[in-house]
């Protein structure tokens, strides 16, 4: 079977390139997607913590779809808005933080309304045993 054609930096295939069905991705296909070559996706993952790709039982890496919306932002954070590796490990540190932050604090607000609930139907509870013990 013959190989695709390769494509320029700035060429993107537009058919293939959000498919809805595809849950999975072998690094060739998001080299093609993003056009960053293989050995390059493969050095960003030992520098961005954050693109950890599975691998299958042969060892081939198997990138999702957040994968590939990681590599491409990483991509932009690079080539386009000219950012070193470690500016982009902060600025993607950063970006994905907040986020993370937000929801903590949610629950921690969710769960202390909890816990005071749980307080108050202890502190009812006591005051009827107490009513119900009574001569």
């Amino acid at each position: 079977m013959p190989r695709p054609k390769k494509m320029s930096k700035n060429q993107q295939p537009q058919a293939a390139e959000e498919n809805a069905d595809k849950m999975f991705y072998q690094i060739r296909e998001i080299s093609e997607l993003t056009g960053v070559k293989t050995h390059v996706l493969r050095y960003w993952e030992t520098e961005f913590s954050q693109l950890r790709p599975d691998k299958g039982s042969t060892g081939q890496r198997i990138y999702r779809p957040k994968d590939l919306r990681l590599v491409r932002r990483i991509k932009q954070l690079l080539y386009d808005e000219k950012f070193t590796i470690a500016g982009a490990k902060r600025r993607l540190a950063g970006e994905m933080r907040p986020e993370k932050l937000q929801m903590d604090l949610s629950l921690g607000l969710r769960e202390n309304k909890l816990l005071n609930t749980i307080h108050k139907v202890k502190r009812e509870l006591e005051s009827m045993l107490l009513m119900l013990n009574r001569p």
